[in-house]
């Protein structure tokens, strides 16, 4: 078995899946470190060691002098460039490619966590604040359905662009919402949800997990590598 390079820490977010994805579809070898956020394992000492931010996901790269990378769309960045694939090499390809990445992490994302977090987790409902956020994200999910109309990826061709939005359009139901009336980004999603790697990265966890960082209990044991 090819020796794992990558440290992984993480946990079933679309955050955390965007990593497991890309790590499988570019074939470097990883190792899993389950961060059980139910039990708070993300503010364990030893995980803030690595990510002082407490938040998932986090890689440590054995091959590169143990550096560590957090956030997920620095992670995303990191391992494309080290891979050399996902992230055009000239200057506009990569510009498009960065450009629906930072519009993930600033709109997608934060808006899409914010309907899960009203309609899911908080005390107290709150119809307009549920509204608000609902409202917004199905806006966003309408922008990418009208650039798909005439793009069959985000960014030219299949990058970390696509794999950045693909996991939080996946938690539309979560959020009470759904694709109907978005053909393009329907076609999308499904179109790389068949991707084999898309497969295997969207199951971690759950499927490979060394010991959790609360419990010191392995979830599955196993390291992922091509």
């Amino acid at each position: 078995m090819t020796a794992s390079l990558i440290d992984l820490y993480t946990w079933s977010t679309p955050n955390g899946r965007k990593i497991s994805i890309a790590l499988e579809e570019l074939g470097l070898p990883y190792t899993v470190h389950a961060v059980a956020l139910k039990t708070g394992a993300q503010k364990h000492p030893e995980f803030l060691k690595i990510n002082p931010n407490g938040r998932i996901p986090a890689i440590v790269d054995r091959g590169n002098k143990d550096f560590v990378v957090f956030e997920s769309g620095a992670i995303l960045i990191y391992l494309a460039e080290k891979a050399g694939r996902l992230l055009p090499r000239d200057a506009d390809g990569r510009s498009r490619v960065l450009q629906w990445l930072m519009w993930q992490m600033g709109g997608l994302g934060p808006m899409h966590g914010q309907a899960n977090v009203f309609v899911r987790y908080f005390p107290q409902k709150i119809p307009s604040v549920i509204e608000r956020y609902q409202t917004e994200t199905r806006r966003l999910l309408g922008v990418m359905n009208g650039h798909l109309e005439h793009n069959e990826y985000l960014a030219g061709d299949y990058s970390i662009a696509d794999i950045a939005c693909w996991p939080w359009v996946g938690q539309v139901e979560w959020a009470e919402l759904s694709l109907e009336g978005l053909p393009h980004l329907q076609r999308w999603f499904e179109a790389i949800g068949r991707r084999p790697a898309v497969t295997r990265g969207a199951a971690v966890p759950v499927l490979q997990a060394q010991p959790d960082l609360a419990t010191g209990q392995a979830i599955v044991g196993g390291t992922a590598a091509p």
